[in-house]
């Protein structure tokens, strides 16, 4: 299985798998803050075709003038209409313009979205940090109570699929030109394997899940499996899961 695996690690963790992927997207930028903040919206409209996340994320882009992190920072109540009528599946307008203000109020007093899933500069697990964040990001009178299905969080039991996809670009760190390695307060040891349709599939094909739901569990159990693999780095395996789906003969035929 190992051997099998990390092959498939090798074949899809490299600079060409970019092209096609929402982690694209970030790649646009230099900056550390418009990777994050880029990365961050990515992530959470990493839904549905990934050709259509993609041209969304770029109109985001338009949107925000091509300098996301600028446009959080300096924005004028009058810059706010550009974002009006934006819209991706049940993502629409006043979800974006409150996580505007919530990236507002952060950036004003850390460099680095990274400090909103640590504990006063401290990590202390993925699930702590995912709790800690979605408290965080809603811990203001005027959060819409629509904007919470956007953010998930342990406690509901979600598998959290965006925001541990999104933890995996911004921690993992392995020379490969995918992930981006620029946060360094969370070891890529403790992420939890993202599970979306494609991941699914292949880690129940492969009797890396027996949990018939999938949920928080779940991703638990997938994360630990593949920690008997690589107890230093996990979560590569996403790599392999999700490609080995897209060898649709592979995961229908066994072979």
């Amino acid at each position: 299985m190992k051997s099998f695996l990390d092959e498939k690690v090798d074949r899809y963790n490299n600079i060409s798998f970019i092209e096609n992927d929402p982690i694209s997207v970030p790649h646009l930028f230099s900056g550390r803050q418009d990777r994050e903040i880029m990365g961050f919206f990515a992530a959470i409209l990493a839904w549905g075709q990934r050709k259509t996340i993609i041209a969304k994320c770029g109109e985001l882009v338009q949107r925000f003038g091509g300098e996301p992190y600028r446009f959080i920072m300096e924005h004028s109540d009058d810059d706010l209409k550009s974002l009006l009528g934006f819209t991706h599946r049940t993502f629409n307008d006043t979800d974006l313009l409150y996580f505007v203000d919530f990236l507002h109020r952060h950036y004003s007093r850390y460099p680095t979205l990274e400090e909103a899933f640590l504990d006063g500069g401290v990590f202390h697990s993925v699930e702590d940090s995912l709790i800690r964040f979605e408290r965080l990001f809603f811990d203001f009178p005027d959060a819409p109570y629509r904007t919470r299905k956007h953010v998930a969080t342990p406690l509901r039991n979600s598998a959290c699929k965006r925001i541990n996809m999104f933890l995996r670009w911004m921690v993992r760190s392995d020379g490969k030109g995918v992930d981006f390695g620029i946060w360094k307060r969370i070891p890529q040891s403790a992420l939890i394997c993202p599970i979306d349709l494609h991941v699914d599939r292949t880690a129940r094909r492969l009797q890396l899940i027996t949990r018939k739901q999938t949920d928080w569990k779940t991703a638990l159990e997938l994360t630990e499996n593949l920690r008997l693999l690589d107890p230093a780095d996990p979560v590569k395996y996403d790599f392999a899961l999700f490609g080995l789906s897209l060898e649709n003969k592979w995961v229908k035929h066994g072979n």
